[in-house]
């Protein structure tokens, strides 16, 4: 969403980069640049009046004009502010003294308040609390019934009294739904209340309505980040309706500007509390003003991607393979094909990159990969007998062209995988050598080229290429980092050979 703010940040902190010092007029041209930058991404305009002059304020005073790297030092002024903007600290749910604790949804029909009582039910789940999704809208056709299956996914309690579909009041299932949770031993209670195609009073009241019933511990705002201005009207709306205590942004792996999020917050005096960014129940995370403003200045978000890694590998699973390690084993075919479905829960693997530093520049390379490359390496380890994944020598050329026919891809497709897996464990053994471990990981391979004594009993390599002998055929060259085909040698041409071995079967022949 913040693809082309970041671009344009990014272009204006590099035509300062470098200058030894800053006059009063760069500062002014990059003030000027940034509130262009901000009000093309569709930031309302006193929110870009705020952060511009606090930008420009602190820029003239002391901690730039002292600064060795003044560019430097504006870039973080920038990202400090952005991260006041944003809603300074991290804030988590309210919890209630004495459960169940009452979160009320609210905000226009589209946002995405169904689906997101699900994530955040799942999220509370996996936090260890037992949640009940209510089910007040009743008006919207098949809110009910959507609301029923995003519950069974999600894993969790549902309480739907009402067909819905303009029957049942809505009221009454809000305030019954918090005895039915006591009943149940829920400790959370997610009422998932009725929207409007736009603001009007009829709606704002039913929702005080639910409100002074319920008398919830959160009244949470829904808003969609992707309808840029609108949303900050919409937000004064709900918050002068209805009162809310927090935001959720919805939709923030869409294509808009990104101005919602950066404008939400500075007008409704309200912290974010959430991000939905995808489709799944997983693509849900708590908010984190000083992340969100790194991914915008480019900086990645390397927190985000470390706690997305733990909740991908399970504990067990990281246990056996740091028991590998200190026992010295060997990485093999199962132990890379388990890391790699952890990495596929993580989520897209373009999104994964864009978390880490620098990794804006490669917008269009990322852009261009391709996810299915994984489930392709998957079907390719999967169509391996058990001894083939534990033992990756024994795979020869019969055995390669079978998991070739069986996955559905080329001999050469399995050829690049066991070339990329054999870069992998030897990096694994590196990594356990340097831990003083297992000898290293593993034992040593022998080189597969011949070797003969010198003069002084040196041993030397006979290798391909440079120091070849006469007559010795150069193996075909494949791609990078890809294994030579040997199906391309000409009838009668021999690879590199041992030497030493060669005569000595010369002279027997004679």
């Amino acid at each position: 969403m913040f693809d082309a703010l970041s671009e344009r940040l990014s272009g204006i902190f590099e035509s300062i980069r470098g200058k030894g010092r800053l006059t009063e007029a760069d500062i002014d041209a990059t003030a000027r640049e940034i509130r262009l930058a901000l009000l093309e991404a569709d930031v309302a305009l006193p929110v870009v009046k705020t952060f511009v002059a606090q930008v420009k304020e602190r820029c003239k005073g002391v901690e730039v004009s002292k600064a060795l790297n003044p560019s430097q030092q504006i870039v973080k002024i920038v990202d400090e502010e952005l991260v006041t903007i944003l809603g300074g600290e991290t804030r988590r749910l309210n919890y209630a003294k004495q459960a169940p604790t009452v979160i009320m949804l609210a905000g226009l029909q589209g946002a995405g308040k169904t689906t997101l009582a699900g994530k955040l039910a799942k999220h509370l789940k996996g936090d260890g609390h037992s949640p009940l999704l209510v089910a007040a809208d009743l008006q919207r056709p098949n809110a009910v019934g959507q609301l029923e299956i995003i519950a069974d996914r999600a894993g969790v309690a549902v309480y739907a009294p009402e067909p819905g579909s303009g029957v049942g009041d809505p009221v009454k299932v809000a305030t019954d739904s918090i005895a039915e949770a006591k009943k149940a031993g829920r400790d959370v209670v997610i009422i998932d209340t009725a929207g409007r195609l736009g603001i009007d009073e009829e709606m704002m009241a039913q929702a005080r309505d639910i409100r002074d019933a319920t008398k919830p511990d959160e009244t949470i705002f829904v808003i969609d980040a992707m309808i840029g201005q609108d949303a900050v009207n919409t937000a004064e709306a709900f918050r002068d309706g209805v009162g809310i205590t927090g935001v959720v942004l919805s939709k923030l792996d869409g294509d808009a500007r990104g101005g919602a999020a950066l404008s939400v917050r500075h007008v409704t005096g309200q912290p974010i509390l959430f991000a939905s960014t995808g489709e799944k129940l997983e693509d849900f995370d708590v908010f984190h003003p000083d992340r969100m403003a790194s991914r915008i200045l480019g900086m990645g978000d390397m927190l985000t991607l470390i706690e997305q890694a733990e909740a991908a590998f399970e504990t067990e699973q990281k246990e056996e393979m740091t028991q590998k390690l200190l026992e010295g084993e060997d990485f093999t075919l199962e132990d890379f094909l388990d890391q790699m479905q952890a990495i596929r829960k993580m989520g897209p693997i373009g999104n994964i990159l864009k978390m880490m530093p620098g990794m804006g520049q490669m917008k269009d390379q990322i852009e261009s990969i391709d996810d299915k490359q994984l489930d392709r390496t998957t079907a390719i380890i999967r169509s391996m007998t058990p001894e083939e994944r534990r033992n990756s020598k024994v795979i020869n050329g019969s055995r390669r062209l079978r998991i070739a026919n069986g996955s559905g891809v080329t001999v050469s497709d399995v050829n690049q995988l066991l070339t990329r897996f054999k870069d992998a464990q030897k990096m694994m053994r590196q990594m356990t050598g340097a831990m003083g471990v297992g000898g290293g990981g593993g034992k040593a391979t022998k080189s597969p080229y011949g070797k003969r004594k010198g003069k002084k009993g040196k041993k030397k390599v006979v290798r391909r290429g440079g120091g070849r002998p006469a007559g010795t055929p150069q193996l075909p060259a494949g791609a990078p980092g890809e294994m030579p085909d040997l199906s391309k040698l000409n009838q009668g041409d021999l690879p590199d050979i041992d030497i030493e071995q060669f005569m000595k079967q010369q002279k027997k022949n004679k």
